[in-house]
């Protein structure tokens, strides 16, 4: 067996030219390369191209190397988490291009597997796929995505053997697997290298022969920025009457994703018995409440809003990769996710607001394309009154004809052909009130 080269983060940043496109695993900070991008932004190399799902959070990894001015573009899923990245794209200081994390995910390893692309329903009849080849296949549309490669990887593992063999740890593989066989030069931190033939070869997740380099450093609290440790959860009477509501279209057995925002209180609800398993895209089934004690993710896994959560009994991590894959093979049955409009076609906007500092789609057009039922959760009316159930959605699209029902803090509503139709109304709110103030008609439902 072979032995890889071990070297220290400032000459792995060496290995990186001007012009090159970098891969750079992570998902916000959790698996993320901090030391080899700290060790990058103390270099001169600049015109790079950084792919990821996110440029790190402000003062940590892809950030600095954004703020030094040494990126001409960046490539990834979800730029919203770090406002330095949304303030330099909307400014006109760095290109960027967005995909949907799963399409992100699977174009890498397309790259890395020697596939040229791949047709996907993602983001069909989105903006993001206006300049798109589009195929239909067995009456689906769906986008042509070009496989993604780089020059260099910059990976995070947990252990390496002197081989080059690699480890993870819980939700900390995300991108990172793919990104080992899509670069030219994969260079992996790591936490430990032990001797060749300490890893269990059942437990390998990246084989040696991807790896080309291995730096050890450690992984310190400070470095895990937003994930860090678990903050205070507020949520008003209605929030919370939504996400009741919510819980009782679940089953035992279901298996089930939860949006950010209002989606995520459903999951304080979710007691053992209930038997329902969450899935989070970043790479965890079997999703438990968040650590009682407050402790972050040094010690936890995350879940999709970069939140440290615990894992129950049976629960599996896997890639983003793989992740994706169980959402788009329609292995997710259900979906609760935030909307910003729902339109009687069953059309949902719930990304993008123009003007407004948001720029990242994340996983939201593969869960609403990709689940079996899709449920949206949300204030019936925008602050100043006016509706979020419309004729016509007027802001980007998410997924077209998706949404099953929406249930707000006014009324439930499911989606047929004939668009929208009330079932319930919520506490205390009465059919009068409900019709003056959704903006599209509505087939009465209700008993």
């Amino acid at each position: 067996m072979k032995n890889i080269p071990i070297i220290n983060a400032k000459e792995a940043a060496s290995k990186v030219k001007n012009n090159d496109t970098i891969l750079c695993g992570g998902f916000g900070m959790t698996g993320a390369p901090v030391h080899l991008l700290h060790a990058l932004a103390e270099t001169s190399p600049k015109d790079l191209t950084y792919i990821g799902n996110n440029v790190g959070e402000p003062g940590l990894g892809g950030d600095r190397l954004l703020t030094n001015g040494q990126l001409k573009k960046m490539i990834g899923s979800y730029f919203t988490s770090n406002p330095n990245a949304v303030k330099w794209a909307q400014d006109g200081k760095v290109e960027y291009d967005l995909l949907p994390q799963g399409t992100l995910g699977e174009a890498i390893r397309a790259g890395g597997m020697g596939i040229g692309g791949f047709y996907t329903p993602t983001s069909a009849g989105t903006v993001l796929a206006e300049k798109m080849e589009t195929k239909v296949i067995n009456g689906i549309e769906q986008v042509f995505v070009e496989g993604i490669r780089g020059n260099v990887a910059f990976i995070r593992a947990w252990k390496a053997d002197t081989a080059g063999n690699l480890t993870y740890r819980m939700t900390e593989q995300n991108f990172n697997p793919a990104m080992a066989t899509a670069a030219d030069i994969v260079i992996a931190e790591v936490e430990e290298i032990v001797p060749v033939g300490e890893l269990d070869p059942n437990q390998i997740h990246t084989q040696a022969c991807f790896v080309d380099f291995l730096v050890e450093a450690k992984l310190q609290k400070e470095h895990l920025g937003s994930s860090a440790s678990v903050g205070s959860k507020k949520a008003g009477e209605d929030r919370l009457n939504i996400a009741r509501r919510a819980l009782k279209e679940l089953q035992k057995g279901d298996i089930v994703n939860l949006g950010i925002g209002i989606p995520t209180l459903v999951a304080d609800l979710i007691k053992e018995k209930d038997g329902i398993i969450l899935h989070t895209e970043n790479g965890m089934l079997g999703v438990g409440p968040e650590p009682a004690d407050g402790s972050g993710a040094m010690t936890n896994p995350v879940n999709a809003g970069k939140i440290p959560v615990t894992a129950v009994k049976g629960a599996s991590y896997f890639d983003t990769a793989t992740s994706f894959g169980m959402i788009r093979g329609k292995h997710v049955d259900v979906a609760i996710m935030g909307g910003l409009e729902v339109d009687e076609k069953g059309n949902l906007a719930n990304w993008a607001v123009p003007g407004k500092p948001l720029l990242g789609v994340g996983g939201a057009m593969d869960l609403a394309s990709g689940s079996k039922k899709l449920i949206i959760t949300m204030n019936h009316n925008n602050k100043d009154g006016s509706p979020k159930l419309v004729k016509s959605c007027e802001l980007p699209i998410t997924a077209m004809n998706a949404v099953d029902m929406v249930i707000t803090d006014k009324a439930v509503f499911k989606m047929g052909e004939s668009g929208f139709k009330l079932v319930e109304l919520m506490p205390g709110v009465s059919l009068e009130e409900v019709e003056k103030i959704t903006g599209v008609e509505f087939l009465n439902g209700l008993k």
